[in-house]
């Protein structure tokens, strides 16, 4: 069985984001500030159910470095978090926080033993790419907020790297299939009581 499957053992290995209509994670210079202006929120009970089943959180040091990057979940989550940063020995100690250099596999290894069977998150593009990359993410869970960004770090971004296609995870799921979404612009003058 692969690193990352899910068995009555290990958890999977999920990368889950927040992101923008426009495939943004975080805006320029890794700014998350637009979640928490913007008032969205998750289909009722999702957070809880993230909360209930994550046992290690693997992420980026830019992300970790970033106002609102120490607290899971606005806090509500205590557990193992792993950040992978070239630099561990200049990172500020954090409990329950390892900060280390090394490949992200061996990093999902420690996470699995760390989460005692629950569900590993991983929560860094870069990271989510690399495991994405070498067949370790178990599911890509999305939140698409209804904003545009334009500018800022993207979910995915490998400009000379091949299409990789998904399956929806419904029962009876069509891998050709789109997911339509459909908004419209909030206007100042139209709309200035929304």
């Amino acid at each position: 069985m692969a690193i990352g499957q899910s068995d009555e053992r290990h958890g999977r290995v999920l990368w889950s984001f927040m992101m923008s209509l426009d495939g943004f994670v975080a805006g320029p210079n890794h700014d998350m500030g637009w979640m928490w202006t913007g008032g969205y929120r998750a289909e009722p009970g999702v957070i809880r159910g993230y909360i209930e089943r994550t046992g290690a959180i693997i992420a980026g040091r830019d992300g970790w470095d970033s106002p609102g990057g120490h607290s899971p979940w606005g806090g509500a989550w205590r557990g193992p978090i792993f950040v992978l940063t070239h630099h561990p020995e200049d990172a500020e100690p954090a409990e329950n926080v390892t900060f280390l250099h090394r490949e992200p596999a061996e990093v999902v290894q420690l996470a699995l033993a760390a989460a005692a069977g629950k569900d590993i998150m991983v929560f860094s593009p870069n990271i989510g790419a690399q495991l994405l990359g070498l067949g370790l993410i178990d599911e890509i869970d999305l939140h698409i907020a209804p904003v545009l960004l334009g500018d800022g770090i993207r979910l995915y971004s490998k400009p000379d790297g091949t299409p990789i296609r998904l399956t929806p995870l419904a029962e009876n799921s069509d891998t050709t299939s789109t997911v339509r979404v459909r908004y419209r612009p909030i206007s100042r003058n139209r709309d200035a009581d929304i």
